[in-house]
């Protein structure tokens, strides 16, 4: 469990981090290139994924931190539950909960997420992301192909 919840908390410390040398560094919306297809631009997001309720009149604001403090709270409760072999589950889980709690701090402290990473090509913007919406991502890639290639990690 330990290694696990050190996982979390390294995704929460490298989310906090860049999103405070994010704003610290970065213009609200002024897109600063670091290589073709790829800026940093700073955003707030006050909805979900893809800015899902962001215009929603700030309701949003503390749905989305009940709902993120839930889905912590039994992440918690489920990797502790977690058998010893279930490492691919526990990895996943685990990135999964330190982008959760890392999007609630800022959600909670700011009454919004801070996005910075801009993916884009010619015009097509994909919606501005931060380490904490990458973490959630790939712990849900993990637990897609997990359950699809069962034994895609385990050796026999």
């Amino acid at each position: 469990m330990r290694n696990w919840m050190l996982i979390t908390f390294t995704i929460i410390i490298i989310d906090q981090l860049t999103k405070y040398i994010a704003v610290a560094k970065l213009k609200i919306y002024e897109a600063v290139t670091v290589m073709p297809m790829f800026n940093f631009t700073l955003m707030h997001n006050e909805g979900a994924a893809f800015s899902f309720l962001s215009d929603a009149g700030g309701w949003q604001r503390w749905f989305f931190t009940a709902v993120s403090l839930i889905v912590s709270v039994l992440l918690v409760v489920w990797i502790k539950k977690l058998k010893a072999e279930e490492k691919v589950q526990a990895l996943a889980f685990s990135l999964i909960l330190g982008g959760a709690i890392g999007n609630l701090i800022d959600r909670v402290r700011l009454g919004y997420v801070v996005d910075f990473i801009d993916v884009y090509y010619n015009t097509a913007h994909w919606p501005a992301f931060n380490i904490a919406d990458s973490a959630i991502t790939v712990g849900v890639i993990v637990l897609i192909v997990d359950t699809v290639f069962p034994n895609w990690l385990k050796k026999n």
